[in-house]
């Protein structure tokens, strides 16, 4: 079979070279000529809403996925008549909108932080005078690593961080003193099978996931159940097939929902030699409607994002358990270009490898 995805970064690339080893073709819509996923792939270059070029996709695919949660919902839906569309548009539209996915989150009986939709300057002001400082505002959409975000500490900041992020309709959310940031990553088929990975905890730096650890010392089954608890009532709601991510805030021993990502997701790359099945093989897995693989994590196991320059391969890769993955992207501050996995047989051997490779990808 042949599986159309939209979009051509490294996400799409990891889908392919899983899907290869199931005997599976790829063809990417991307608007780049450049894009690293058209190295593993067909690619066919046009934009996301350009309909002939939708149609082209369509006609080559047996279905069809993306790998980043901005495709237009409107193309998706356009896609879904023509050729069978996993993750379903819906979890495109409930994604995109950080106010619509509060209040799907609401809907479920799932807690997040307070929050308020703002469309002027005093709908701001009067939100953060009922919400509290500090507060966080955010864009409404597009929002990625830390950008299209303002923390504001005092009132002085509040028309500042209006005009700096557009003066368009906004979301303002109370500030959470959370103790870890996690994520639960899950998956499910057609046929309404669901498997989890275990909970990550994920360090930010910059607004950039730099580091990812399941199962670290802030784990406990209370925590995965009710993770899993959330997690299973989206994908329920959605009629959700393929791998859906959810970030969390750990206050306390309670968990608030922060987003979904509708896609294979950063904080899972270390499922690729950390888990049974990893991520991207079982994302392939469920929109073609096979059975899943276990999301059993082998050992220990960690991940820690390449950004902004490749560090030395033999200094990685003469780490036991280490392994490189390069994405054929150009060196630039601030981009992800790779990610380093390592395994161990102990969470000590974990933690010492774990520290020789930061100093070795140098993160800070």
């Amino acid at each position: 079979m042949t599986i159309g995805v939209l979009g051509g970064g490294q996400l799409g690339r990891m889908i392919a070279l899983a899907g290869y080893g199931l005997g599976q073709r790829f063809m990417f819509l991307d608007p780049s000529t450049e894009s690293t996923a058209g190295h593993v792939g067909s690619l066919c270059v046009g934009t996301y809403d350009n309909e002939e070029r939708l149609s082209f996709l369509a006609r080559k695919s047996d279905v069809v996925t993306y790998e980043f949660e901005n495709v237009p919902v409107a193309s998706a839906r356009f896609l879904n008549e023509l050729v069978r569309v996993y993750p379903p548009p819906r979890a495109l539209e409930v994604s995109q909108d950080r106010v619509v996915e509060k209040e799907f989150f609401a809907g479920l009986g799932i807690p997040t932080p307070t929050f308020a939709a703002v469309s002027t300057l005093a709908e701001l002001k009067a939100a953060v005078s009922h919400i509290g400082l500090p507060a966080v505002l955010k864009t409404r959409r597009f929002g990625y690593d830390g950008k299209g975000q303002w923390i504001l500490h005092t009132t002085e900041d509040v028309a500042r961080a209006w005009e700096a992020l557009g003066a368009v309709p906004l979301i303002v959310e109370a500030f959470v003193s959370f103790e870890r940031e996690m994520s639960i990553l899950c998956v499910r088929s057609k046929a309404g099978e669901t498997r989890f990975w275990s909970l990550v905890e994920n360090a930010h730096r910059g607004g950039i996931l730099r580091c990812s650890l399941p199962k670290s010392n802030a784990w406990t089954p209370e925590l995965q159940e009710h993770a899993e608890a959330y997690a299973t009532r989206v994908l329920a709601e959605l009629d959700y097939v393929g791998v859906l991510a959810i970030e969390l805030f750990v206050v306390g021993d309670r968990i608030l929902v922060n987003e979904m990502a509708p896609r294979v997701h950063n904080s899972g790359h270390w499922t690729i030699e950390g888990a049974e099945t990893s991520q991207f093989e079982n994302h392939v897995r469920a929109i073609l409607g096979l059975p899943l693989g276990s999301t059993r994590m082998v050992g220990h196991a960690g991940m820690l994002n390449v950004i902004g320059r490749m560090p030395s391969r033999d200094a990685v890769l003469a780490i036991e358990g280490a392994h490189l993955h390069a994405y054929g992207k150009d060196a630039a501050p601030g981009r992800k270009i790779g990610h380093v996995t390592v395994r161990a047989e102990t969470r000590e051997e974990l933690a010492r490898k774990l520290e020789t490779l930061v100093s070795i990808v140098d993160v800070d």
